[in-house]
């Protein structure tokens, strides 16, 4: 229940004297009308200018692993071999993972 640490605070005694009806539209005053969206099912709706890409083809090309990179034993991405940081059984290990 959200509190407001503004609101000036009221005795004991006072919080005793609300009665039903009082305490029922304060109820019915703090709740939302509003209904909860998901994000994701809104954001699928929108569709952007030019963004079907339906017909296009993606073309990478893919480069063999040089002598100068190591491949981290933990992460398996291809580092330079300035980024090896351990060699533990020959296992090689890069700075992010160490």
């Amino acid at each position: 229940m959200a509190t407001d640490y503004d609101a000036p605070r009221r005795d004991e005694v006072d919080l005793g004297e609300d009665s039903l009806e009082e305490l029922k539209s304060r109820r019915a005053d703090s709740q939302s009308g509003s209904v909860d969206v998901d994000e994701v099912e809104v954001a699928e709706s929108f569709e952007l200018p030019g963004a079907d890409l339906a017909d296009e083809e993606l073309t990478v090309k893919v480069l063999p692993m040089q002598t100068d990179e190591f491949r981290c034993s933990r992460c398996f991405l291809v580092h330079h071999r300035s980024q090896l940081a351990t060699e533990r059984n020959g296992e090689l290990i890069c700075r992010e993972c160490a």
